[in-house]
């Protein structure tokens, strides 16, 4: 059977054919790391990712970013000469982007937005509004 894939770049609606059938659109996946050591005292660093995924559909895009995730896992001897690992703590959010229709034209481009109500809590686990050293 003949296959026909459409080279379609980037178009009026921001998608691009996969084939007859399939219609790609552009996900945005929001993956979080842990660091761990084999030194005991050792304090776990978290790592929040923002990973744009090209798919068919959110169940292909949440598929693509666990697999993702999983593969990113390494490990390496710090300067201390203890092991740290970076591995997948968790895929926390699949999800369309806001505007599909970008050109990479543009100075901004809003991609994704998230809601929480408590800004002391956001506060304290976010090293960069406090300016700490990581």
């Amino acid at each position: 059977m003949f296959n026909t894939y459409l080279c379609k770049t980037r178009g009026e609606h921001g998608m691009r054919m996969k084939n007859a059938n399939q219609v790609e659109s552009f996900y945005i996946a929001i993956i979080l790391y842990k660091s761990s050591s084999d030194k005991p005292d050792y304090q776990p660093l978290y790592q929040e990712s923002f990973v744009l995924i090209k798919a068919t559909s959110l169940e292909e895009a949440k598929a693509k970013a666990l697999n993702y995730g999983n593969n990113e896992t390494v490990s390496y001897i710090s300067e201390n000469g203890e092991t740290i690992t970076w591995s997948l703590q968790q895929v926390v959010d699949v999800n369309s982007l806001l505007y599909d229709d970008f050109n990479s034209s543009e100075d901004i481009v809003d991609l994704y937005a998230r809601h929480f109500r408590n800004y002391d809590a956001y506060q304290s686990f976010e090293p960069l509004l406090s300016k700490e050293q990581l």
